[in-house]
């Protein structure tokens, strides 16, 4: 079955929960009753046991909302838990590593920062979506690179494949990104800080129902 379908609309992020991994289950369930259908799992800490347990309850509660579930950066971990692909480097041999490992159906994604000549590459490689951003001051991120609209722009006129708006990303600031050209806005902090987590995506999600969008 092809993944494109999920790959439009808001792209949530998880981040650690002060309450524990139970707490984050809850937010990503809130976010999915929003309207959220696909989720990157992201957990950098060097703990395989727990990132696996995780990462199968995330998959397992994604797939009973018909959604999507992304791991960031461990290919291992995607194709131990089955999750539905995996973001990966900038290089193109981490994309095609990561298409032999994860089959032709994996959706495999990809971070190009302020860099068009990286998207360009990982689309000949194989990539289904490529990442661009931070294109507002980040939480997450706040040493990122920055990134500008015209990019967005650009990539559409150029790129057969979707694209993902990162960094900073509010109800607010996000419709211009749509408008010039992204397919997806990652969110992390602007939906999980919120204090509504579904209502918060609901209000992202309103932003794709017509926006002006460049000519492909």
């Amino acid at each position: 079955m092809s993944q494109k379908k999920f790959l439009t609309g808001l792209y949530a992020i998880t981040q650690a929960h002060p309450g524990g991994f139970s707490g984050t289950l809850k937010q990503v369930e809130a976010a999915l009753l929003g309207g959220v259908r696909i989720i990157q799992y992201r957990d950098k800490q060097p703990d395989d046991a727990r990132r696996h347990t995780e990462a199968e309850a995330l998959r397992t509660l994604c797939h009973a909302h018909a959604a999507r579930l992304i791991i960031n950066d461990d290919v291992e971990l995607a194709k131990t838990v089955g999750a539905d692909g995996v973001h990966v480097g900038r290089e193109d041999s981490d994309i095609q590593n990561a298409r032999a490992a994860l089959g032709k159906h994996a959706i495999i994604g990809t971070s190009c920062y302020n860099q068009l000549s990286l998207a360009i590459a990982a689309e000949r490689a194989g990539a289904d979506y490529v990442a661009f951003g931070r294109f507002f001051p980040s939480k997450t991120k706040p040493d990122a690179v920055q990134a500008e609209p015209i990019l967005l722009t650009q990539a559409r006129q150029q790129l057969q494949i979707p694209i993902v708006a990162i960094g900073g990303i509010t109800p607010e600031n996000g419709a211009t990104l749509i408008q010039a050209g992204a397919d997806m806005l990652a969110v992390i902090n602007a939906l999980f800080d919120s204090e509504d987590i579904q209502a918060s995506c609901q209000r992202f999600n309103q932003l794709f129902d017509r926006p002006e969008r460049p000519p492909s």
